[in-house]
């Protein structure tokens, strides 16, 4: 009953209101705040300033520019710790997981199953297509990447699974008191906040059926796994690795990796695959490793009231 952890601390509909105005505040406003001071000390006047990513990373640097990025995501990430711990007095283990502590078994799984599957494809990719990838290694810039993306790449990611797996599912759920309201609009959700991505710009709205497509993955992990710690291997893995391994100009990971794409972006059935034949293959082996059963109740079901709730617990809660 991942939905219905939140019930362990306080759910008012006025405390999500004012937990998600804390979350855009400190991850749109008080996150960017470094990012906007380094191109305005860059930068020879305000109207000079850009916002395009491209321009941005050249003005900054890579590493810098990267690293500026990442820290927005560490404070939303502070941000949303503030709204669970204080707003709800949620602990952040409930949070996470319905199990009886998190299972980082189940993280480390999931980071080395999609770290390995998504780097033997790029490589892969790199066999078939050589002509469409320069070698870029740089040892020194390719260390300080390393250390910036071990330490905040699981921050960004961690966030976005919180946020969208954790804090919207959750707060959904406990209105619609269903759950495919809520797994449908988390997963869209997700999808669409990578808009204003590059790609997207560069490959066209198309690009988001692999967006959404893994936000619905990424649902249906949680929700049938009964919580975040699959969906947070997974994503902590795929940023990882597209960071290390190979980056673009026009990609949102532009970063000192190993190869630069230098293909002309065209948008292809590499998009489609992904979705509708590797998330499926992992679905069937997370699902065969940890036994689910009833995908119907689990996905589509309906989600406690809080007395149901309380009842099916004794009457025990955080709060009690």
């Amino acid at each position: 009953m991942y939905i219905e952890q939140a019930y362990k601390g306080l759910t008012e509909r006025w405390r999500y209101f004012v937990g998600f105005l804390i979350i855009i505040i400190g991850w749109q406003f008080l996150g960017g705040i470094p990012l906007i001071a380094a191109m305005i000390l860059k930068a020879e006047s305000i109207n000079s300033i850009s916002t395009d990513y491209g321009a941005m990373a050249d003005t900054l640097g890579l590493n810098f520019f990267f690293l500026l990025v990442l820290l927005t995501f560490f404070a939303a990430m502070i941000s949303l710790w503030v709204a669970v711990k204080f707003i709800h007095r949620l602990s952040f283990k409930d949070f996470t997981t319905s199990r009886r502590r998190i299972d980082w078994k189940r993280i480390t799984f999931s980071f080395v199953l999609w770290g390995v599957v998504s780097s033997a494809l790029v490589f892969l990719d790199i066999y078939l297509s050589p002509e469409n990838y320069q070698f870029s290694f740089e040892t020194g810039p390719f260390l300080v990447l390393l250390l910036i993306s071990i330490i905040f790449i699981p921050i960004q990611t961690s966030f976005e699974e919180y946020f969208t797996r954790g804090y919207l599912m959750q707060s959904i759920g406990i209105a619609s008191k269903n759950k495919w309201l809520p797994f449908v609009v988390s997963s869209s959700l997700f999808g669409l906040l990578h808009i204003l991505n590059p790609e997207v710009d560069k490959l066209g709205y198309g690009i988001l059926i692999y967006y959404i497509g893994t936000g619905f993955f990424l649902g249906i992990l949680t929700l049938m796994d009964e919580g975040l710690e699959l969906p947070l291997g997974f994503h902590a893995a795929n940023n990882f690795f597209t960071a290390l391994l190979v980056t673009a100009d026009w990609t949102a990971f532009r970063t000192h990796s190993i190869y630069r794409d230098v293909s002309e972006p065209v948008l292809g059935w590499d998009v489609l695959i992904p979705v509708f034949v590797i998330y499926p293959i992992l679905l069937f082996i997370f699902s065969k490793k940890y036994g689910w059963k009833n995908w119907k109740e689990k996905l589509f079901g309906r989600v406690l009231s809080r007395e149901e709730y309380l009842a099916l617990n004794d009457g025990k809660s955080d709060l009690a």
